[in-house]
């Protein structure tokens, strides 16, 4: 006996409610889903170290080298030309005023000495000559033995004769001069700093032979470079300090600055007196000039608070209501060691990064101590 067949039963189509129903529940999956990812990636709030922007007292102060140079420097030199025969010191003598320092060969002045004292000798002789002359011309007019013609011409030989040995005398005197020319001797106390002639060579007249620093006031002699002069120092007052040995120090006071610019090097030369320099600051004495800029008040951050908007200096500004930081474009006035200077862009009372602004984000929320140092 064969059992009855049974037929598939019908597909039925899901209800309407059934469909609403599955897709409202897909739906609050995918939107809790997406809460979870943003909130997963939400970026969390960072700690760093903040400040309180103010103004303070900037005290600046520039040093620059130079050396020890006497107030008086002479070029001493022959008045007359000749072969050096004696050179008596070296550089880094000390002398005393009058001291011989160079003698040239006197042949040549000697003779002209000789000369010119023969000359006197001459002209002495033709005044005698003149003078007897002239007496007996005088005795002779009186008694009217001779004519008033040939006692005036007597008379105009006389004077003539001794306007050539006063002119004789005068030559013989600057022959005389011409020869103590032929020996160097210091104007003043002081040191030998250079030396420029050799024994057998012919110095010229004038030609600078040996340069004294005269004993007594000191410079230090300070090469500045042009913007330094613009600065407001505090006063003329300099500190100046020996570099071989720091210890050693003195004040100086400004008394010459150079009216020129060394084309070269594009400094300008300062004098600066040295009030009652110490024994060990020698001629020639390496020294280091310290000057003292007037006191200014600016914003002063340390470094670690720079970062960049761009290709512009800026900073981590931090709001205080919402507690997120925004890029602040700032303006640098000066570069110190571990400190900038701002001159633009700040306000006392602005609240900024200092420390972790590296991988901030503009908007981001920042935590940080109310009590950071300010």
């Amino acid at each position: 006996m064969t059992s009855p067949t049974r037929s598939p039963p019908a597909f039925r189509a899901p209800s309407s409610r059934l469909l609403a129903a599955v897709g409202c529940v897909a739906i609050g999956l995918l939107l809790a889903g997406c809460e979870q990812k943003t909130a997963a990636t939400a970026p969390p709030a960072r700690v760093v170290r903040t400040e309180v922007v103010k103004l303070s007292e900037r005290r600046q102060s520039i040093t620059l080298t130079g050396d020890v140079q006497a107030r008086v420097l002479a070029d001493l030199s022959f008045r007359v030309s000749g072969r050096v025969t004696e050179r008596l010191v070296e550089v880094g003598a000390h002398v005393k005023a009058g001291q011989l320092l160079a003698k040239i060969d006197p042949a040549e002045q000697q003779a002209d000495l000789d000369s010119a004292e023969a000359a006197v000798a001459a002209a002495e002789s033709q005044v005698k000559v003149a003078t007897s002359n002239f007496n007996r011309q005088q005795t002779l007019i009186s008694s009217g033995f001779t004519t008033r013609a040939t006692f005036d011409q007597a008379q105009e030989t006389l004077r003539t004769a001794e306007g050539s040995l006063e002119a004789a005398k005068a030559q013989r005197d600057t022959a005389k001069d011409a020869l103590t020319f032929t020996e160097l001797r210091a104007d003043a106390s002081g040191t030998i700093t250079a030396r420029n002639i050799e024994v057998g060579q012919v110095a010229q007249a004038a030609q600078s032979v040996f340069t004294l620093a005269h004993d007594g006031d000191r410079d230090a002699v300070i090469d500045v470079y042009e913007a330094a002069l613009s600065l407001k120092f505090d006063d003329t007052k300099v500190a100046l300090a020996l570099l071989s040995d720091p210890s050693v120090t003195a004040k100086g006071t400004v008394r010459e600055v150079s009216p020129t610019i060394d084309p070269k090097s594009g400094t300008v030369r300062v004098k600066i007196s040295i009030e009652n320099p110490p024994p060990e600051m020698t001629l020639g004495s390496a020294v280091s000039a310290t000057g003292f800029i007037k006191p200014e008040q600016r914003i002063v951050l340390p470094w670690s608070a720079l970062t960049a908007a761009g290709k512009t200096p800026a900073v981590w500004l931090v709001n205080a209501a919402n507690k997120t930081v925004s890029l602040k474009p700032i303006k640098i006035e000066d570069y110190e060691t571990g400190a900038i200077v701002v001159s633009a862009g700040l306000q006392p009372g602005d609240r900024v990064v200092t420390d972790g602004g590296k991988l901030l984000s503009v908007g981001q929320q920042i935590t940080f101590n109310e009590e950071t140092r300010s």
